[in-house]
């Protein structure tokens, strides 16, 4: 054996197969175990946050032409122009004109509008009720009185406690006309003032116009006395409940309210026309009920202010948002005998400037003079039941793919008379007809991509109660989830179309006006003329009066109200919460065709189409920042012009106005910006040529984007509210302080402004400029 090397190994080198996983494919199954991880982490994070019912196909099929429950835009939009008629349109007003349906009075409609809706197929409808308090009509008088004078206060008198003599009697009602079977229904609803104090009241009276803030300004500064006299103003200007309202301030027992002629333009009997219903002028008896709520200090029940009317909620005292002094509606003939009683009395209206040189009776042997008269008196009884009554509102609701995008469109049912072809009940056929062209879409296989939700408020003639009920019940939901409410009252009441509008929805609002064809061209021969082409294009600030309100002043929901109810001065007279509102008066001189209720339909559903189907939510930030810009120039030149202060109480003031005039340029450079980017998505989402996995990822950006556009106007909420009036929560919106129907743009500010506060307009300065900070932090 050789001699071992030390160098050696002492083990030799052996040979060995290679070695063999124990799991050969455990690699490959960490990968695959690692991949559904992180996917299932990855759609946890989506349907939280993005789309919370999203199952793991539906973003390509969210926005894209095929897929279950996708239809295309241009079938929705053909199903929508073939589905409503004017038979249906008149069937339907038929109906809701046929009997009274005050509001908390009217539940068989209630349940035979939810019954129709799902027989068109609306996969859920439910009625929800709330407890409200309101009032009915027991009885009214209004008489005209002269105090006796005797001549020897020694001789012996008839009856001692004779003090008056009647010169006329009101009717208060308005009569029945055999062409209109409407105003012959037994159980027609008396003329009366919703929420009017029960009152028994006997006393001078004074003319004061139209009962603004100003009139009575006008009155108090040529010296006529308010207090403890009976007023005796007209219809018009500004919502009848401030009429009463500043006279109750002013010392006032009690108020009458008339129309009158001068202001229904051409069509007067003055003119030759004949009155309703022969012609289209006002019938001399007709007569506007309505509510004398303080709208434009709170709407909804008075006793539940800023939370709903459930069942054992605290009730408060109603007094500060209702009348305490009677009231009652006149017709113009029932007011001509006291008119005239106070000729040559007070004040002509030559006193007292142009404003008040509107009368038309003048004919009828009216000067319209102040008064009082000497000896002349009113007595005016006023006997109402307050109740707390169950009021009732439909809500319809379609599921979307995304359900915390909601698109509400709304109508009211309730009315103060039997008939109300135009209000409500032109909104309530265009709601039907609708609601049925949503059922078509439903049964061809369509699902929004967005909720949409439907709903018939009741009670909204007394204040918007069933509406302002159902957003305070919802707030926290609503405020969450909702991109914009859409609101038809008057749909059709003349031939030419009238709009308010939030200014991020005027993109939306404009496309779908285009696309409808105006009837009355069409029939003219021109089926190229569109509604947008004969429109006037004025989109005016959101006030109040009807059931938006809660939506943008309470829970900042961009909103909008429209309708075919522009009156010219050539139309023929609409007779405004009258029993000659009727069914008949609307075959004959409203939409004899039906066509505008058609038409209302259409426009109605085309902007629920756009903000239900579009990718990127068709809002303008830019058009929003660009008219607070104007608004604050308007404070400005209210200011300069008006409001002539020393320098040294207005100089802080002027100095903060400055600051917020660069901070709402900045937030309009940001808007611009943020239109711009959304343009982009929207284009790229559109395009055949973009591919499908970019188009996931654009969807994801879209999804951030309308969320951004939902949040917006929320930034401009003011969790104090106004002052005097706290229920109204937006900084930019809200209605008018003493007009309440035509709306105040920054009202806060606005309203300091007017009164000389200047420490309290640099208050409204910070507060809008929160507000603009906050809006400029949503788009970033």
């Amino acid at each position: 054996m050789a001699p071992r090397d030390e160098r050696q190994p002492l083990l030799a080198t052996v040979p060995i197969s290679p070695s063999h996983r124990r799991y050969p494919n455990s690699r490959i199954l960490t990968r695959i175990l690692t991949t559904i991880f992180v996917s299932t982490l990855c759609y946890l994070f989506l349907a939280l946050f993005f789309f919370p019912t999203w199952p793991p196909s539906t973003p390509l099929r969210l926005f894209s032409n095929t897929g279950v429950g996708r239809l295309p835009i241009e079938t929705l939009e053909n199903i929508l122009f073939v589905t409503p008629s004017t038979e249906k349109a008149r069937e339907w007003s038929q109906y809701y004109t046929s009997g009274p349906h005050l509001g908390g009075k009217n539940f068989s409609q209630a349940l035979w509008t939810k019954e129709r809706w799902e027989e068109m197929g609306i996969p859920e409808v439910e009625i929800e009720t709330y407890d409200i308090y309101t009032n009915y009509p027991k009885g009214h008088r209004l008489g005209l009185l002269k105090k006796i004078e005797y001549s020897d206060h020694n001789a012996p008198r008839l009856d001692q406690n004779l003090e008056y003599e009647l010169l006329f009697e009101a009717s208060l009602e308005e009569p029945v006309l055999e062409e209109d079977p409407t105003t012959a229904l037994e159980d027609r609803i008396p003329t009366f003032h919703g929420f009017s104090a029960n009152g028994n009241t006997t006393a001078e009276y004074v003319f004061a116009n139209y009962g603004t803030f100003q009139d009575f300004e006008d009155l108090l500064s040529h010296g006529i006395n308010i207090t403890g006299k009976v007023v005796l103003c007209k219809y018009g200007h500004i919502f009848r409940g401030l009429k009463v309202k500043r006279a109750q301030d002013l010392g006032a027992t009690g108020v009458l309210i008339y129309s009158d002629p001068g202001d229904d333009g051409d069509i007067t009997e003055l003119n030759g026309y004949e009155a309703y219903p022969n012609g289209p002028a006002r019938h001399p008896d007709s007569v506007q009920r309505g509510s004398v709520q303080f709208l434009s200090y709170g709407p909804g029940d008075p006793t539940t202010p800023g939370y709903a009317s459930k069942p054992g909620v605290p009730r408060q005292d109603p007094s500060k948002l209702t009348p305490s002094i009677p009231s009652l509606p006149l017709s113009y003939m029932d007011a001509l005998p006291l008119l005239r009683a106070l000729n040559g009395h007070g004040l002509n209206p030559g006193d007292l400037g142009d404003s008040w040189k509107s009368g038309g009776l003048h004919h009828k042997g009216v000067d319209y003079s102040t008064g009082p008269a000497p000896g002349i008196v009113v007595n005016l009884v006023n006997e109402v039941e307050n109740v707390i009554t169950p009021q009732w509102n439909v809500i319809g609701r379609i599921p979307g793919h995304i359900s915390d995008e909601l698109i509400i469109l709304g109508n009211h049912r309730d009315a103060w008379i039997a008939g109300g072809a135009g209000d409500p009940s032109s909104g309530s056929a265009a709601l039907l007809e609708m609601v049925r062209s949503f059922g078509s879409m439903l049964a061809a296989g369509w699902k929004p991509t967005r909720t949409i939700m439907l709903a018939s408020w009741d009670g909204e003639e007394y204040g918007l109660l069933g509406s302002t009920e159902w957003v305070e019940d919802h707030a926290l939901k609503l405020g969450k989830n909702s991109l914009a409410y859409i609101n038809v009252d008057v749909g059709a009441r003349s031939h030419k179309f009238a709009v308010a509008a939030n200014p991020l929805l005027e993109n939306v609002l404009v496309e779908a006006v285009k696309k409808v064809m105006d009837p009355d061209s069409v029939i003219n021969g021109s089926d190229s003329t569109s509604v947008f082409d004969v429109w006037d294009k004025k989109i005016k600030i959101l006030g109040s009066g009807s059931d938006y309100t809660a939506f943008q002043d309470f829970v900042g929901i961009p909103s909008i109200d429209m309708g075919f109810s522009a009156l010219s001065k050539d139309d023929p007279v609409y007779h405004y919460h009258s029993n000659y509102d009727s069914f008949h008066w609307m075959e004959k001189f409203g939409d004899p065709t039906f066509d505008y209720h058609v038409a209302m339909t259409k426009i109605w559903g085309l902007i629920a189409l756009n903000l239900s189907e579009s990718p990127v939510v068709q809002f303008n930030v830019t058009k929003y920042a660009t008219d607070l810009g104007r608004y604050l120039e308007a404070v400005s030149n209210m200011l300069d012009a008006d409001y002539h202060q020393p320098l040294t109480d207005t100089h802080k003031f002027r100095h903060a106005m400055e600051h917020l005039s660069h901070a709402i340029k900045r937030l309009s450079q940001r808007a611009a910006e943020f239109d711009k980017h959304a343009s982009h998505i929207s284009d790229a989402l559109s395009s055949p040529n973009t591919p499908w996995y970019r188009k996931t990822l654009l969807l994801f950006k879209a999804r951030r984007i309308n969320t951004k556009y939902k949040l917006f106007d929320r930034a401009f909420l003011y969790h104090k509210g106004l002052d005097e009036r706290s229920w109204f929560k937006h900084v930019v919106f809200a209605p008018g302080k003493w007009t309440g129907y035509s709306g105040d743009s920054l009202p806060g500010l606005v309203e300091t402004v007017r009164i000389g506060d200047w420490h309290g307009a640099l208050r409204w300065v910070k507060i809008v400029g929160r507000a603009v900070h906050r809006a400029h932090g949503v788009l970033n």
